[in-house]
């Protein structure tokens, strides 16, 4: 079973999301809700623009609003998506949903690989909210970030906090993971669960001239994963040319770390 990066990484902040307005009654945002868990997020985005239409109070309409920023960002749409974070992290909301809206602004530039506005981004978070709830994720994007602009010291600093403050977190595991993890870039391809169908994927990608080689980790369930790379490169341009030569003939790719 083939198991992308980009969806695995980015996972996280939609558990936030869900797991933040879980008590809410209202059946069309529970209806959003269920859209986004489904990974529907066209559906989800016209549930969400239709809400906005109806009677809501302010802070259900903070919530679809965002719901709708995420709708945008899982469909690659970060201007639409900048635009309405952008909006919620300047008004007087909930603490934790104003922070998430932090985090979406954030990985709005993050996925569209605008990698200094993001850093800018989570430094804003961290002055505006140094003991927010979600600590140990915002650390860890901006180890993240730390990575893609090959800040190695500045990363690792804080990998090392999310182990020794919140070891028993979510983040902490990944953090272990991305701190064994060499100092170079290279572009993942797949991951998958049979070692013979990441050993048949190097083949292929050996014989096509490619340094592809397989690298093993271990997730949150002990499940073991296979996972190939291509490239040990210093810097993050040589990594994205790879990245485009790779998706042009055909591969999934995301840049790693």
């Amino acid at each position: 079973m083939r198991k992308y990066f980009g969806q695995e990484f980015y996972i996280g902040i939609l558990v936030f999301a869900l797991l933040g307005f879980c008590g809410l009654s209202d059946a069309s945002i529970e209806d959003i809700e269920t859209a986004i868990m489904k990974q529907d997020y066209q559906q989800a985005k016209q549930l969400a623009v239709q809400s906005l239409s109806e009677a809501l109070s302010k802070e259900q309409a903070d919530e679809v609003r965002y719901y709708l920023g995420l709708c945008h960002l899982w469909l690659g749409q970060y201007p639409e998506a900048r635009e309405i974070f952008t909006e919620l992290t300047k008004q007087n909301i909930d603490g934790t949903l104003r922070d998430k809206a932090f985090l979406g602004l954030f990985d709005s530039y993050y996925m569209d690989n605008r990698y200094e506005q993001a850093q800018q981004i989570i430094q804003r978070l961290l002055k505006a909210s140094p003991k927010s709830e979600l600590m140990s994720l915002i650390y860890l994007k901006y180890a993240r970030v730390n990575l893609k602009m090959a800040l190695w010291d500045d990363a690792r600093d804080y990998l090392e906090k999310i182990i020794e403050d919140f070891p028993e977190s979510l983040e902490a595991h990944t953090a272990k993971q991305l701190l064994n993890e060499k100092q170079y870039f290279a572009v993942q391809v797949g991951a998958f669960i049979e070692r013979a169908r990441a050993e048949q994927l190097t083949n292929e990608l050996k014989e096509k001239g490619e340094y592809a080689y397989i690298v093993e980790t271990v997730d949150q369930k002990d499940r073991t994963f296979f996972r190939v790379r291509v490239g040990q490169l210093a810097l993050l341009g040589e990594a994205q040319k790879l990245k485009s030569r790779l998706s042009k003939a055909g591969y999934p790719t995301e840049i790693y770390p």
